[in-house]
């Protein structure tokens, strides 16, 4: 759809917004890295360059700290509403994948800490480049969903892409793995792992590629 929000189509009445989709981190589905729909508003990107151009700006550590917490303080709902469907490989999509890795890991870190134990050994390169502190438990994990966070304010967005991805790729891994061991005794349940899975894998490339065009000067 080429339309702008609020805009009018070849129809005789307003294109109505298309509302998000629910996120569902305890899944990792909501940043799952699907095809984004094409339409991007202009404000979604004026909120992104301005939310990234103010911690980068900022020395004060309650800043990006406040940056951080955003989505705690504002609702994820809203920043869905934001961002959830600019394509992945531009700034508000990629803020978003950011946002939602946080939340999906703060919302149950038990959980993905069991993927990420399961897949750290063989994707040991994307283990040391997500920066895990060992052991990879529900703490660490919360610590370093906040970090890279942070990172995209406080240190080089790029990086914080990097990151973010290089964790997405360890958790499918995990993801993976478990499915395999699961599959003779619950189908259904290891059929949703491999999904989901193949949905970070895509996040990861998402992610990745817009750390690229970052450092390109090529990321709006």
């Amino acid at each position: 759809m080429s339309e702008q929000p609020g805009g009018t189509g070849s129809g005789s009445g307003p294109v109505r917004p298309h509302k998000p989709k629910p996120f569902a981190p305890i899944d990792f589905e909501p940043f799952a890295g699907g095809a984004d729909p094409a339409r991007v508003s202009e404000a979604a990107h004026l909120a992104a360059q301005a939310l990234v151009r103010r911690g980068r700006e900022s020395d004060d550590p309650e800043i990006t700290r406040r940056l951080v917490r955003l989505a705690d303080e504002q609702g994820l709902d809203a920043i869905a509403e934001m961002w959830a469907e600019s394509p992945a490989r531009s700034l508000p999509g990629a803020l978003w994948r950011l946002y939602a890795l946080r939340a999906a890991t703060r919302s149950d870190p038990e959980r993905i800490s069991v993927y990420f134990k399961a897949g750290k050994d063989t994707a040991q390169v994307s283990h040391a480049v997500a920066g895990v502190a060992e052991p990879p438990g529900a703490d660490e994990l919360t610590t370093m969903a906040d970090a890279i966070l942070s990172g995209a304010f406080d240190g080089e967005f790029d990086v914080a892409l990097e990151r973010s991805a290089a964790f997405c790729r360890v958790v499918a891994l995990g993801q993976a793995k478990l499915a395999d061991s699961a599959e003779w005794g619950n189908a259904q349940h290891a059929t949703k792992l491999t999904r989901n899975a193949h949905q970070l894998v895509k996040t990861a490339e998402d992610l990745e590629a817009s750390a690229k065009a970052w450092r390109r000067g090529q990321l709006d």
